[in-house]
């Protein structure tokens, strides 16, 4: 049975975006939201510990978080348990018309309240794509966010301007030769709010400017990363280094990583249902 419907397919051409409800089980959720509390070592019924870190930088690499709550946790048995969970996988496939799929080592996300008495945590958010818009051709992908929790508009969650893969050629004639090619000016560009229910599972396309919000409610904002995208052929070195990533319980080359090594000390790696081996490159799509 497919995971989207005819209206949310539609929706998907129209938006540059679509969520899918339900992509994995509470008690999934739960664990995951239990191993981040485990991680960043602090206690979800206080929020004073939530600040208990300052947040790193690409220059100081100081703490586990930065300032956009992005949680330097990539092996984990719960992150694993949701990469490899079938409906995710199936959301992605449809989306790409491809069954096989290698998903991404990302990281998860806790994003605490903005506080006047905690200025390193203001973090407001950034209109973004994850990719060099001057660059051609751009070709066709997707990125993903699963809410762990319900998480409100105000919530420090997914924003993004709707519909705007689809206008980006006409846009970007209107722009200046030395625009920036990493974020748009939002001048006449209306950014929304997505909120969702626990288990949501939001895909993007990745010309789809985006970004997390300011999170001026009372709770964080607590949500994993998951991306998918076709296996590439002759990639051996890729796949050696992500499964040894796996194996050893580190993040990708090039991504920050935690510098207290939590998960190399204190995990032992993960387990992977026969999907997940596939997804991660341990085993070959035939």
């Amino acid at each position: 049975m497919a995971v989207l419907s005819e209206n949310e397919w539609n929706f998907w051409r129209e938006n540059g975006y679509v969520v899918i409800p339900n992509a994995v089980p509470q008690e999934q959720l739960d664990r995951t939201v239990e191993a981040i509390w485990w991680f960043l070592d602090m206690d979800p019924n206080d929020s004073n510990t939530w600040y208990k870190y300052k947040p790193h930088t690409r220059d100081d690499r100081c703490s586990p978080i930065s300032g956009a709550g992005m949680v330097e946790m990539y092996q984990h048995q719960s992150l694993w348990d949701n990469r490899q969970h079938p409906r995710v996988y199936q959301a992605f496939s449809e989306i790409w018309n491809e069954d096989k799929l290698w998903v991404s080592l990302d990281r998860a996300n806790m994003k605490p309240p903005v506080r006047h008495d905690q200025p390193d945590w203001g973090h407001t958010g950034m209109i973004h794509w994850d990719l060099d818009t001057s660059r051609r051709p751009i070709e066709f992908g997707v990125q993903g966010v699963l809410f762990l929790t319900d998480t409100d508009e105000n919530q420090g969650g997914f924003q993004c301007v709707p519909g705007f893969n689809n206008t980006f050629d006409e846009w970007v004639e209107t722009q200046p030769e030395d625009r920036n090619p990493n974020a748009p000016d939002l001048t006449d560009l209306e950014v929304k709010s997505i909120p969702g229910k626990a288990g949501d599972l939001l895909i993007w396309h990745r010309l789809l400017a985006h970004g997390n919000g300011h999170n001026v409610s009372d709770k964080p904002r607590l949500a994993q990363y998951i991306t998918m995208s076709p296996a590439p052929k002759d990639a051996d070195e890729s796949r050696k280094a992500r499964v040894s990533s796996w194996r050893e319980r580190t993040a990708m080359p090039g991504w920050p990583g935690d510098n207290r090594e939590w998960e190399q000390n204190c995990l032992k790696t993960a387990e992977l249902t026969a999907l997940g081996k596939k997804l991660l490159g341990v085993d070959l799509w035939e």
